[in-house]
């Protein structure tokens, strides 16, 4: 499964257990670490452990398996490497403080597969 098609797997596995604002954006151009970022929030410290479980497991039943996974539910950020496809789940709180979607402004962002 190519970089693309993992991160439309990762953002749908988030979709279906109700992370907010899911999106992709397509760092290839800008980035020599990896070529999509999948961004998503949850409610809470306790809602993004859970949503990175589900990513993590969704992804292992396809034969993906993350590289290196990041922080900590209470840190409120956790970042999962799959190489080419980076996962970032975080509170709402922490999502808006670094606000990750400004940095990488000027690439494509994703937001559901009939935007591809």
């Amino acid at each position: 499964m190519n970089s693309k098609k993992t991160a439309l797997l990762a953002a749908e596995i988030l979709d279906g257990k109700k992370a907010s604002d899911v999106i992709i954006i397509d760092i290839s151009e800008k980035s020599s670490f990896a070529d999509y970022f999948v961004i998503a929030a949850g409610r809470s410290e306790r809602q993004i452990g859970t949503l990175a479980d589900y990513v993590e497991e969704g992804l292992a039943k396809e034969g993906i398996i993350a590289k290196n996974i990041e922080g900590k539910k209470e840190s409120g950020w956790i970042l999962m490497d799959y190489g080419d496809m980076i996962v970032n789940v975080l509170t709402e709180e922490m999502r808006e403080k670094y606000n990750i979607e400004s940095v990488w402004a000027d690439c494509e962002v994703i937001r559901n597969e009939a935007e591809i």
